[in-house]
């Protein structure tokens, strides 16, 4: 199954979205989640009005979507969820530095961007271990 990956960044005054692999699919929103899902209209309205023979190979056969945001759109679309001090614990980056990431302030060496990367899946695996 071929992936779709759709970019969510940040701008100054709103979100965009476009797909990394596939020429045509934008979208752009108040939020990153209104970002996401105009780029998924898109999607619908750039498969419904081609022709098969001119879908990008991606589209011709099965595919999912998977999103990939910058740092700082991360971060404050998950802010209610994520607070500095709760991301501070599970990355051990201090609260100050996530503050500048999330407003734009900073960006974060790859160093740093793989670390919050890192702890994020690895609760995400702890929390796919849970049951109640």
């Amino acid at each position: 199954m071929d992936k779709i990956i759709i970019t969510v960044g940040a701008s100054a005054d709103h979100f965009g979205a476009y797909a990394e692999n596939c020429p045509g699919i934008y979208g752009a929103g108040d939020t990153p989640e209104a970002a996401k899902q105009n780029a998924l209209e898109g999607l619908n309205l750039l498969i419904k009005h081609s022709e098969k023979e001119d879908l990008p190979n991606v589209l011709k056969g099965e595919y999912c979507v998977v999103y990939r945001y910058d740092t700082q759109s991360f971060l404050k679309h998950y802010n209610s969820i994520f607070t500095n001090v709760a991301l501070e614990r599970l990355t051990g980056i201090n609260q100050k530095l996530l503050h500048h990431y999330s407003t734009g302030l900073k960006k974060p060496r790859p160093a740093q961007r793989k670390k919050i990367e890192s702890a994020l899946h690895q609760l995400g695996q702890e929390l796919l271990a849970v049951e109640l």
